[in-house]
């Protein structure tokens, strides 16, 4: 009901002067009162990659953002949904309420020293390999500075920075969105590390993924065969039914899966086998029809060898819903905060990096791509993310600054370096910036709210949002451990 209003409220607004609205002057403070604090930010950064916590388990992450928050004067409101590392935090009051979104989660199996060569793989090991040690820190930085200025100005408003969990697969944000925690949000904006700055009303994947268990009868291998049901045949019976689905599902669907249990040793026969998958496309329509021929994938494997099967569904994220009006917003202040330039010290960094990455046959662009602002990206986004089930909700929007060196792939060991050291830092604080005057912008001119709004309508065309999971299925916080 009251976002169906903004369009009319908009209009009259128009008709007075706003004279809240950010001058060049005001803007100017904003930047440079976030860079006065850069250091503090890379300190909060830093620390959170060495913590390098996975999904449902931040908990020294999150609660170092949530007592930064706390000690600038936000009011904070913990276990969101139930979740011991979701959070959210306010200042301001009055409307519009624009939220910022904060991730925190690090990758298993990615350790990396902030150096431009590769260490030893510890296959447990966590690392910040997409950057969400910068993303929760700038957003944090971001809700600061909005805050600070609404203070000093005197002015209504409401900044509310999201603290979530597990978007690496882990579905943080579908259940906040479920408990209510946007529900009276305005408008909601998001940035993440990348290898370059561009805004972007590109859409993203929806995927369904789960942990495909299988149970038998151990037995010995050479001893007595026969007695055994094995596990693990039923997970590569399965599998394989699922290599040769792939050649009649659409050609934009993923399906990938890694076998998290494939038994003990190889003279038991498994009893417990289990394969984590998940099956993307780029609306969740065509997952519906593929979704129910991969269980039956999965019911052919217990049946050939005569073993019980079991699915825990750990996620279910939307295709994002892109906002016109939010994503030029983004980009013109992307252009005028600009990108960032290497010291010495930071170029011989680069060119290290870009070695490895030339080696490894990929692409490297020129130096200095990095303070490029390229165009406003309108392509389809491979990844998934639980971003878009807010986009969905509420008019959302983002970007992305240049984090890593031009070049590095995501989920690598060179963006986890890059995350860890000054070149991460600086693609952090623009990021910060783009998002503080951004949010102003907003709180002040109640028409942006109003194209956001109207944008928002516009790209949803009457869809209704209807999550996959089931309505009492509770968070996943043991998603990252292997079943047994």
């Amino acid at each position: 009901m009251k976002r169906s209003l903004f369009p009319l409220l908009a209009s009259l607004l128009a008709l007075a002067p706003l004279h809240a609205q950010l001058t060049p002057g005001d803007r100017t403070a904003i930047t440079r009162g976030l860079d006065a604090r850069a250091a503090h930010f890379a300190g909060i950064a830093q620390q959170i990659w060495t913590f390098a916590e996975v999904g449902y388990q931040e908990t020294q992450s999150a609660a170092l953002l949530r007592d930064a928050l706390r000690a600038a004067g936000f009011t904070i409101t913990e276990r969101v949904a139930e979740i011991p590392t979701a959070f959210s935090a306010q200042a301001g009051s009055g409307g519009p309420v624009i939220g910022i979104l904060g991730e925190y989660d690090a990758l298993p199996g990615l350790f990396q020293e902030a150096v431009p060569r590769k260490q030893p793989l510890r296959s447990t090991t966590p690392g910040h390999g997409c950057g969400h040690n910068l993303f929760g820190t700038a957003s944090a930085a971001a809700a600061i500075a909005v805050q600070q200025w609404l203070a000093e100005k005197k002015l209504p408003g409401t900044v509310r920075f999201y603290g979530c969990p597990a978007e690496e697969g882990g579905g943080g944000k579908i259940y906040m969105a479920r408990a209510g925690a946007f529900r009276d949000c305005d408008v909601v904006l998001h940035w993440h590390p990348g290898s370059e700055n561009r805004a972007s009303v590109a859409t993203s994947l929806a995927n369904i993924t789960g942990k495909f268990r299988f149970r038998g009868k151990a037995a010995h291998a050479a001893g007595s065969p026969e007695k055994g049901r094995s596990a693990l045949d039923a997970v590569m019976i399965f599998t394989h039914a699922v290599e040769l689905l792939r050649e009649h599902v659409p050609q934009t669907t993923r399906i990938h899966y890694v076998i998290t249990n494939g038994g003990d040793a190889p003279n038991i026969v498994p009893s417990f086998s289990e394969v984590y998958l998940y099956l993307r496309s780029p609306d969740m329509t065509t997952l519906d029809a593929v979704w129910p021929r991969i269980l039956k994938c999965a019911e052919a494997g217990a049946l050939a060898t005569e073993t019980a099967h079991e699915l825990e569904l750990i996620n279910s994220a939307y295709n994002t819903l892109p906002n016109d009006a939010l994503a030029r917003l983004l980009d013109r202040n992307l252009r005028v905060v600009g990108g960032v330039t290497y010291s010495a010290a930071e170029q011989a960094f680069a060119e290290g990096l870009r070695g490895t990455l030339a080696a490894e046959g990929l692409t490297v662009p020129k130096p200095g791509t990095e303070a490029t602002i390229r165009g406003i990206d309108d392509g389809i986004g491979y990844g998934s993310t639980d971003v878009a089930d807010v986009s969905w909700l509420v008019p959302t929007a983002g970007f992305k600054t240049a984090t890593f060196v031009p070049g590095t792939p995501g989920h690598s060991w060179q963006s986890t370096a890059c995350a860890g050291m000054s070149i991460g830092h600086q693609g952090m604080m623009v990021a910060a910036k783009v998002l503080a005057l951004s949010a102003l912008d907003l709180l002040t001119d109640p028409a942006a709210v109003a194209a956001a709004q109207q944008s928002f309508s516009e790209r949803k065309g009457g869809q209704e949002y209807r999550s996959r999971l089931p309505a009492g299925q509770k968070p996943p916080l043991n998603y990252r451990e292997k079943g047994n």
